[in-house]
């Protein structure tokens, strides 16, 4: 089992010594033609370089965890219309540092996800919303290629929701209209207001389905199970690849330390609910999480890697994973 965390990797000082920068929409159209060019090329190389310096922090740790996603302003703005066609004067430029980023990955066995926003949505029944959602994606799949991925199912992930209103229909027409590359790395996730686990199930054909546990209960209000036989479609969904779980809690002070916490008794709205805390802070929520041995776990939790290294204690004390 591997332990990730997302985007941000903090020092024991909760700051982020490798950030990736940015910039603004506007500030950006404010610019020149070769201002434009300059500054999308250093904060690129910037991010890169800063990506290379995390994964070597990664590989000084356990390799159970050394596992990330990284955060989708690797290339700022890069679906912006006016910065598109300035990426492409430089993007060939930029191809060593990605290949060392993705040929060091590799080499230290860190797995690697991509999640595209809220706003990409594959099944919305607004045509531009689509085409803006595949470019999004297709826009994650051009960054893992260049890193080397995209070459076998699986060998990255790019992980969205499947919330809209055309329901799996709409996803599969959406789907179909990616690239190869896009297609072997495509994840699609249960949310906790729109798509049921059972609805997302539809697309296992398709690609291969993530089960988020939180998610799961702030929509149902109830704990699934390793043993539940929706769990063995989901694992079958990923063709022999070891599948990908999300865990997230509750806010501090919304919920119980301890206990199995039942929406009816706490009397706060689903939307409240899915804010994710600081902290793993309840320890039966942990082992519940760590009982699907056969799936890797993103944690999403505020803390980031510093969180998910608790848990990783707690898990090794618990005796439910070992050191290698």
């Amino acid at each position: 089992m591997k332990l990730g965390f997302a985007c941000k990797f903090l020092d024991s000082g909760l700051k982020q010594e490798f950030p990736f920068k940015s910039t603004t929409r506007t500030r950006f159209l404010s610019l020149s033609h070769e201002q434009r060019l300059a500054l999308l090329y250093q904060l690129s190389e910037t991010n890169l370089r800063n990506l290379y310096s995390t994964f070597e922090q990664l590989a000084q740790l356990p390799p159970a965890l050394r596992m990330m996603r990284i955060g989708s302003d690797l290339l700022p703005l890069y679906t912006v219309p006016e910065a598109g066609p300035v990426y492409q004067e430089f993007l060939g430029d930029l191809a060593p540092l990605f290949t060392r980023c993705g040929e060091y990955a590799r080499e230290q066995d860190i797995r690697l996800s991509f999640h595209p926003g809220q706003y990409s949505v594959l099944a919305s029944d607004n045509p531009d919303v689509v085409d803006r959602a595949i470019e999004d994606v297709e826009y994650h799949a051009t960054c893992a290629v260049m890193m080397g991925y995209g070459q076998r199912f699986q060998d990255f992930k790019i992980n969205i929701h499947m919330n809209g209103k055309r329901g799996v229909e709409g996803f599969r027409d959406a789907f179909n209209r990616l690239s190869p590359q896009a297609q072997k790395m495509l994840t699609v996730e249960n949310d906790e207001i729109s798509c049921s686990l059972d609805d997302v199930l539809q697309a296992q054909g398709l690609c291969p389905i993530v089960l988020d546990i939180h998610h799961y209960w702030v929509k149902e209000n109830a704990f699934i199970t390793p043993d539940d036989p929706r769990i063995e479609q989901i694992k079958a969904s990923w063709r022999g690849v070891r599948p990908v779980l999300h865990y997230s809690i509750s806010q501090e002070g919304l919920i119980p330390e301890q206990g199995y916490p039942e929406q009816s008794q706490l009397g706060i709205p689903k939307t409240k609910l899915r804010a994710h805390s600081d902290y793993y802070f309840n320890s039966t929520l942990n082992d519940w999480a760590l009982s699907f041995t056969d799936f890797d776990i993103m944690c999403e939790v505020k803390m980031k890697n510093i969180a998910r290294d608790r848990l990783y204690d707690y898990a090794l004390l618990k005796g439910v994973m070992k050191v290698a």
